[in-house]
């Protein structure tokens, strides 16, 4: 056999399709999804919250409005509106002026400090962005009021040694801006990613089960009734389910070492990812077969980026956004943000999954009513039976 010869046999020219095709799809969805850093910055919701009734808030407030590069700031807001908002990743930080914020900057005799409160309990480019942005406000307002503060102090030049000292550790403390974590997320990458690398785990390892458990179901026809065995394949899937969850959580927990008390949430959580998964990616191996796992592939890719744990939703571009509303991926990651690191439930986000699960099976069962034409029972005599019909005419001889 010639090389020309090999290239053209079946598995060589599946290997250089599958080559260039998804070559072409990671590069086709990753860069253009990762361009939106930070370009797409400007669209983090943000609030501004004004408890001072002096000239000192309101000037800070309106130069803020001014000067951030976000389009969409709240000003309308209480600060226990904006921080319940924020806990929900509605908006990505909190800027809180207190009401003796001007009194505090007249009398000159304590450090005024304003409040910048970011949630770390969500996607990382959020909580990085926000603190860069912070600690640039926090440098020009600490420059802005200590130059204020300078032009008092020379005013009054001729002063007395003791209280010339007084007036430069004035300068130095006049303004302190105080940035605020909430549900601070351990230190490590493998902590912060955990909610996207447990959610991998179970899509990852459903995709390739569906593959291999759809073929079975196709093998066995003709062996039992449709509805038989496609009762097997989900029985099945529910017990590679609870295998690959204890598993997997065990993993995590000597890795990561979360709280004790999640364990059977974790647990919990896998199993559902994992059979929402196996349904939502068995929906195209059952309508087309193996070529299903190609166009599979593509969209896995597709919400690793639209999964809200890099990105939030609000920097994604429209087709990205657009998947994260039906991903399995995305209610997985958010939930486990949730109940991992934050301070509120997961349950808007587990039932929104459950949801993308029943239409997803509920399409499964569709296909295999509809689409697969039935397939005659076979009525197979078992060895056991066969030798008793033997015995049985031998002894009639």
């Amino acid at each position: 056999m010639k090389f020309t010869q090999f290239l053209k046999t079946k598995g060589a020219i599946a290997a250089i399709f599958m080559g260039i095709f998804y070559a072409v799809a990671m590069l086709g969805i990753f860069l253009p999804g990762y361009s939106s850093i930070p370009g797409n910055v400007d669209k983090l919701p943000i609030a501004i919250i004004n408890d001072d009734a002096g000239e000192y808030g309101a000037m800070i407030a309106e130069q803020l409005q001014e000067q951030l590069p976000f389009k969409e700031i709240e000003t309308n807001l209480t600060s226990k509106q904006a921080l319940n908002d924020l806990e929900h990743n509605e908006l990505a930080l909190v800027v809180h002026i207190p009401a003796t914020f001007s009194e505090d900057m007249e009398k000159g005799e304590t450090a005024s400090s304003i409040d910048f409160t970011i949630n770390e309990a969500g996607a990382t480019t959020v909580s990085s962005t926000m603190n860069a942005v912070v600690k640039e406000i926090n440098n020009q307002l600490r420059a802005q009021f200590s130059q204020q503060t300078a032009q008092g102090v020379l005013m009054n030049f001729n002063v007395p040694e003791e209280q010339a000292a007084e007036l430069a550790n004035m300068i130095e403390t006049t303004y302190v801006g105080n940035i605020i974590t909430i549900n601070e997320i351990p230190d490590g990458m493998n902590q912060n990613m955990l909610p996207m690398f447990l959610t991998m785990a179970g899509y990852t390892g459903a995709m390739i089960g569906a593959m291999q458990l759809v073929a079975a179901f196709k093998e066995s026809r003709g062996k039992a009734s449709k509805t038989r065995l496609f009762s097997y394949v989900q029985l099945t899937a529910l017990l590679v389910a609870v295998v690959s969850s204890l598993a997997g959580t065990g993993i995590a927990y000597f890795i990561n070492e979360p709280s004790g008390g999640l364990f059977l949430s974790i647990v919990g959580q896998q199993i559902l990812i994992y059979m929402v998964c196996f349904n939502f990616t068995a929906v195209l191996i059952f309508l087309v077969g193996e070529g299903g796992m190609i166009l599979n592939l593509p969209i896995l890719l597709f919400q690793t980026l639209a999964n809200g744990a890099t990105i939030p939703r609000d920097m994604m571009y429209l087709p990205y956004e657009w998947i994260s509303h039906i991903s399995p991926m995305y209610y997985s990651v958010q939930a486990y943000y949730a109940s991992l690191f934050g301070s509120i439930s997961p349950s808007p986000y587990i039932w929104s999954m459950v949801a993308v699960g029943a239409v997803a099976i509920l399409i499964n069962i569709s296909i295999v009513a509809f689409i697969h034409k039935p397939m005659q029972v076979e009525d197979k005599v078992s060895d056991t039976e066969m030798k008793k019909i033997n015995n049985g005419t031998e002894a009639t001889v």
